[in-house]
């Protein structure tokens, strides 16, 4: 069958596609640092190069410096992408229901969130040490709402998800684990935008924290004691 030339056609487009994919990815994580080449000659010689908590600049080098900053964010960004959409090839679980689709989005959207951070980075070096967090943590929380929305279709695997000892071991755990996680990601990441934008920007750290340290506690805690009465 696979060298029928229907199959082999079918193969070559699903291969090309997957490059075309791959390629597009290449072309966001390196918009950063064409951005920062096309306003490095305007930057002052000082530039932020870490943030605090509250989105202020905290530290500052050589505007030099921000080439191997956007650059390894970059790197991280693109490694990111291939490890999440390449889970079935290196997961020692190897999931074969383990949905592609998932996985290319859930790799797209980190592309766009890392992408926005380097981006705002040389932002905030070309306008003074501007603060970024009134706009960053209204879109970390779409983010994990975004996140939460594709949770349930997350199969078990060691890189993506609630991976406790006890999803990983059971996957019955694991589905329940990852519908409540969904929704509580999903609800949190929706109140994290809202309550960013509507209280002062000393609070919206704390709010991001708090909501999700409830998000993540929760179903990992919810996670161990359903593998316990589902062993009884």
């Amino acid at each position: 069958m696979k060298y029928l030339p229907g199959y082999y056609n079918l193969t070559t487009v699903k291969n090309i596609h997957h490059m075309k994919k791959n390629v597009f990815v290449f072309i966001v994580t390196i918009i950063p640092l064409v951005y920062l080449a096309i306003v490095f000659p305007s930057l002052p010689a000082i530039v932020p190069t870490h943030f605090s908590l509250d989105g202020a600049p905290d530290d500052f080098s050589n505007k030099g410096t921000l080439f191997y900053l956007v650059g390894f964010l970059s790197l991280i960004c693109l490694g990111t992408y291939l490890l999440v959409t390449n889970i079935q090839k290196i997961d020692p679980k190897k999931a074969p229901n383990q949905s592609k689709e998932t996985m290319q989005k859930i790799g797209f959207a980190t592309t766009f969130l890392l992408t926005g951070v380097n981006i705002m980075m040389v932002y905030s070096a070309k306008n003074n040490g501007f603060s970024f967090n009134h706009i960053m943590i209204p879109v970390l929380g779409l983010f994990f709402a975004y996140l939460g929305n594709l949770m349930i279709s997350i199969k078990p695997n060691y890189f993506v998800g609630i991976r406790t000892p006890w999803t990983i071991e059971d996957e019955e755990t694991w589905r329940k684990t990852h519908q409540l996680a969904g929704k509580m990601w999903f609800a949190g990441g929706i109140l994290i935008t809202i309550l960013s934008l509507v209280t002062p920007q000393r609070f919206a750290v704390i709010i991001l924290l708090a909501i999700l340290a409830v998000v993540t506690v929760i179903p990992i805690i919810y996670s161990y004691r359903y593998f316990q009465l589902h062993k009884k």
